[in-house]
């Protein structure tokens, strides 16, 4: 009977012991479960505070201004350090994230009067609207369906060089690098290969471009025209992705509609039809495929030169041509995103700038023979 009882009060006294210590553990628990939550509850609100800070003006009085001068080819956060070392901000990397949570793009370069009591909105408005200290030295014009050989020429004239030498330098590898570093997105090895002409062609975005200095050097004016396209495409990044097409092949087809297109044209159908004929596995047959490998500008396509052997010969060669053939303006590059649900397999412009779209060849051989064998 006694060791019965000695068992009982040795288990007993083993499960009080077990009770006080589960009530020890919990304790420790609790303890550190507050403080913990302490600790994150006054970092967040420390992390709170700070942002909430960072978001206001340095210093609301001081409105007496600054020179800030934002350089060619600035990123966000560029710009973002630029401004905090200047004192118009507090944060760089708070302006930064401001910056993308609002969508804000399309920063213009130069020498901005800028301000300490300025707020974001004011500040971001300043950069984007291109309200500088002084005006610009000089503007270049870069028109849609250009090719980089005429671009070359346009920047060769505006800045004084040899035509020559700016194309060179465009097609040379450690120039077309410099810039595949500035916009890995945009530009990738598809420029290497093994048929493309010239790298950089169709990458420069047809557009108005301001200069605040009387000799910028040339990678600084090709990297603003690059990063324009750059924006462009990043705003149908989504598009691009849910039609399979890489920003290469997306500005291959823009350029074909760009130099297809008239100004009575419906893009969207010229895009269709292309976009038929590659489904179909058909020759997509474009006579600015033909002038391109040609190297040659004129009016009219000769039967003689379809014959021209190269892979951008696209009466020879079937699918895409192996890179843009000139730069497209968003027109062309939203028509490529989204061609016109259409049967159409052929068009024809007319001498009158419109266009016939027919769906069999030998439809398409009547109006050519209306509009075209017979003028």
């Amino acid at each position: 009977m006694t060791d019965k009882y000695s068992k009982k009060e040795y288990m007993l006294q083993k499960l009080l012991e077990r009770q006080s210590e589960a009530k020890v553990v919990r304790k420790i628990v609790l303890i550190t479960s507050l403080i913990i939550f302490l600790i994150v509850g006054i970092a967040g609100t420390s992390v709170y505070f700070y942002i909430t800070s960072a978001l206001k003006p340095v210093n609301p009085d001081d409105e007496k201004l600054k020179t800030v001068e934002i350089p060619i080819g600035s990123s966000v956060s560029g710009i973002a350090n630029i401004l905090e070392q200047n004192g118009i901000i507090k944060d760089a990397k708070v302006f930064k994230y401001y910056v993308k949570l609002k969508n804000e793009s399309g920063f213009m370069a130069g020498e901005y009067k800028l301000s300490p009591s300025m707020t974001f909105p004011e500040i971001v408005e300043s950069i984007k609207s291109g309200k500088i200290a002084k005006e610009a030295v000089f503007k270049i014009t870069i028109p849609e369906g250009k090719q980089l050989k005429q671009i070359a020429g346009i920047i060769a004239e505006k800045t004084g060089q040899d035509a020559d030498t700016v194309f060179k330098t465009l097609n040379s590898k450690p120039f077309v690098d410099k810039m595949k570093a500035q916009f890995p997105n945009l530009i990738t090895n598809e420029v290497y290969g093994k048929n493309v002409m010239y790298p950089l062609e169709g990458y420069l975005f047809p557009a108005t471009y301001e200069f605040y200095e009387e000799n910028p050097k040339l990678e600084e004016i090709v990297s603003v025209m690059v990063k324009k396209t750059d924006e462009v495409l990043t705003e149908y990044q989504g598009a691009m992705e849910e039609k399979g097409l890489s920003p290469h092949k997306l500005l291959t087809i823009a350029s074909l509609i760009e130099e297809e297109a008239t100004e009575k044209v419906d893009r969207n159908k010229i895009s269709s039809v292309f976009y038929n004929r590659l489904e179909k596995g058909m020759p997509l047959q474009t006579d600015p495929t033909v002038l391109y490998a040609l190297g040659e500008h004129k009016d009219r396509v000769m039967y003689k030169d379809l014959e021209v052997n190269s892979p951008y010969n696209t009466y020879k060669v079937k699918g895409l041509p192996p890179g843009p053939i000139a730069n497209a303006g968003i027109t062309s590059i939203e028509a490529a995103l989204e061609p016109e649900d259409t049967d159409f397999l052929y068009f024809l412009a007319t001498s009158t700038g419109d266009v016939i779209f027919t769906k069999t060849l030998q439809e398409h051989n009547r109006e050519k023979e209306k509009h075209i064998s017979n003028n």
